[in-house]
């Protein structure tokens, strides 16, 4: 991150405002995680707790209608009996990847410089 000290408040405003938005489409501790299980392939709604590990169905349902919302993954139903409901994340969740490599990269430098682990 570079810092010039002659940046104007509009200036300062225009890139703070792009990083908002990521945050407001990414927010909480659940969506990165379900995300991240989803860019390993399609899932069922069951299936994604057997990954991400701690959400409850409630809170799951609301995360991924807001993920779909966000047009970064897409639910798919199948015509078959009982319907079988499947997510997958789309292209412009794809394009998030190198974020959430990123993030894990520093995550394990951080947990090392915090915890010595």
């Amino acid at each position: 991150m570079t810092h010039k000290k002659n940046c104007t408040v509009e200036v300062i405003q225009a890139n703070i405002r792009p990083v908002r938005d990521a945050l407001d489409a990414l927010y909480g501790k659940w969506r990165l995680p379900i995300l991240m299980s989803l860019g390993y392939g399609k899932k069922r709604f069951t299936q994604i707790p057997k990954e991400v590990i701690g959400i409850s169905d409630k809170v799951l349902a609301r995360e991924l209608k807001e993920l779909e919302m966000n047009l970064l993954i897409k639910k798919e139903i199948l015509e078959t009996f009982p319907p079988t409901i499947e997510y997958s994340i789309t292209e412009h969740g794809e394009s998030l990847r190198n974020v959430m490599r990123e993030l894990k990269y520093w995550g394990e430098s951080h947990r090392k410089k915090i915890m010595g682990r």
